[in-house]
């Protein structure tokens, strides 16, 4: 099947460390980093109104104002609408010092079409390349999931549906942290892409059994978020945003320990092996700052020896049938 709009890579910028996720960032610190995405050459960036409620959309979208629109993609998400609260607390969501919103899950058509008006308030642009919708699935242990799910099937799936059709948008897709959503979707709607954090990693390959061939059979592309795994993979003790589980921190230091033997950066190899896929269009590592920003571009084109992989494969530490860069 022909394949669909992808957004320009091989690397990208994820924008919600520029929501101050987890601890506060400086304005001329998250500038910075946005400068040095864009004098590397790096033209795809993701945002959310989620991120900071609203500072991320207000902070990428200062600096994407002063460029030419067509040389750079955009995507942000729907699902989850801010409403203006002066009393609303100053850490919502993992965010610390956000701006003054809170935020109300809906997935209808309506606020899905609210969404991004809005977005394109906060950003100060006129487009936006890719809308996503934001973690209707987020709880897929819980009961509730399906029924939030089934909402943005009948609501945001449409509605977005619609405006690619009419040439508002150039693709839409679903930004999840779990890939049962995503090939629910596939049978239900049409969609362009997903942005899945975290569930195509080295340590996570839990997308490469199903998703991969069901997007490469439909023609649709992965954008890989949390290719660290929102820092195990870099050198932290956080797996999925939460401390990381003794099983993962052993399997984090094997893979360690053979990048040590032979050379190899274990962050390089982390994104590199996320991008090997044919059907990944794109890696979005977050960064905080303008030296984070280029050493993930340097890893990324850092050499990695071929045997390498097949030491990993032998080691029992990629799957066998995990695609590889080179």
């Amino acid at each position: 099947m022909m394949s669909r709009w992808r957004p320009p890579g091989p690397l990208g910028l994820g924008g919600a460390p520029l929501g101050n996720l987890f601890a506060p960032i400086a304005e001329e610190e998250a500038e910075a980093a946005i400068e040095a995405a864009w004098a590397a050459g790096i033209r795809t960036f993701d945002t959310a109104p989620l991120y900071g409620l609203g500072l991320s959309e207000h902070r990428l979208g200062r600096m994407l104002r002063r460029r030419p629109r067509a040389e750079f993609a955009l995507s942000t998400k729907v699902g989850r609408l801010l409403e203006p609260d002066q009393a609303a607390p100053r850490e919502q969501h993992g965010y610390v010092g956000g701006l003054p919103f809170r935020v109300r899950f809906d997935y209808s058509a309506a606020a899905t079409l609210r969404s991004i008006e809005h977005s394109l308030a906060r950003l100060g642009l006129a487009r936006i390349d890719t809308v996503l919708i934001h973690d209707p699935a987020e709880d897929t242990h819980g009961p509730a999931w399906r029924d939030r799910f089934a909402e943005a099937m009948a609501g945001a799936a449409p509605a977005l549906t619609r405006l690619r059709e009419e040439g508002v948008i150039r693709a839409w897709g679903l930004g999840v942290n779990s890939v049962e959503p995503c090939l629910l979707a596939l049978e239900q709607a049409d969609p362009d892409l997903f942005l899945i954090a975290g569930r195509y990693s080295l340590l996570d390959q839990g997308a490469l059994a199903r998703l991969l061939p069901a997007c490469a059979a439909r023609g649709a592309s992965l954008i890989i978020g949390g290719p660290y795994n929102s820092g195990l993979l870099a050198g932290g003790g956080t797996f999925d945003y939460v401390p990381a589980a003794a099983w993962l921190v052993a399997r984090r230091d094997r893979l360690a320990a053979l990048c040590a033997e032979w050379g190899v950066s274990l962050k390089a190899a982390a994104l590199q092996f996320c991008a090997a896929p044919e059907v990944v269009a794109c890696v979005i590592p977050g960064a905080r700052s303008a030296a984070e920003v280029t050493e993930n571009v340097r890893l990324m084109a850092q050499p990695i020896p071929p045997g390498f992989w097949a030491a990993l494969r032998e080691a029992g530490l990629i799957h066998a049938e995990a695609p590889v860069p080179g």
